[in-house]
């Protein structure tokens, strides 16, 4: 094990853009739990990078063949530089927790169809994200029209638009589409 990997990561967690409450209740990770993905994660950091590329994220199998893969690595990717840092990794692996807060799983879920990160789901950005989805088990025109009657019927404020707010209700209700 790299205790100076671990030490870095919650040095960087405790002093990181969201201050030292995070290591408990954004990370919801014990210290066992912090070495165990700190070992994770330098065994997926095959060129020992102290990051993981989409590449190295691919070498999961069980990653592999889901078609959000991406945008969960983008989200992960808070710097924007296409790759995943140790405390990024940690950060969003906790969203993941069964311990974590619904609020913080609910703002995760709207990531995956906030492509642009403007706050809003497009009719755009949902089409996209069910594009990745469903492949080409579906023309686009039938893709289309579901987009269309979920931003018709979720979108209470008429702004063609689904804000966090709306997409919030919807998981109170059921399923987004």
């Amino acid at each position: 094990m790299d205790r100076l990997l671990i030490s870095k990561a919650v040095e960087e967690v405790r002093d990181g853009p969201f201050i030292r409450v995070n290591l408990l209740s954004v990370a919801e990770v014990d210290a066992y739990e912090l070495r165990r993905l700190a070992r994770r994660f330098k065994k997926l950091d095959i060129d020992g990078s102290g990051s993981l590329s989409v590449e190295e994220f691919m070498s999961l199998p069980e990653l592999q063949q889901n078609p959000l893969v991406q945008r969960v690595i983008d989200i992960f990717d808070e710097d924007g530089n296409g790759e995943v840092d140790f405390r990024e990794f940690i950060q969003g692996i906790s969203q993941f927790s069964v311990k974590g807060d619904k609020n913080v799983k609910l703002k995760f879920a709207f990531r995956i169809y906030d492509i642009d990160r403007d706050g809003f789901i497009s009719n755009g950005e949902l089409f996209q994200v069910l594009k990745m989805m469903v492949g080409n088990n579906l023309k686009d025109s039938q893709l289309q029209q579901i987009v269309d009657k979920t931003i018709l019927f979720h979108d209470k404020d008429g702004d063609g638009r689904i804000s966090f707010q709306e997409f919030c209700d919807v998981s109170v209700r059921g399923c987004f589409v």
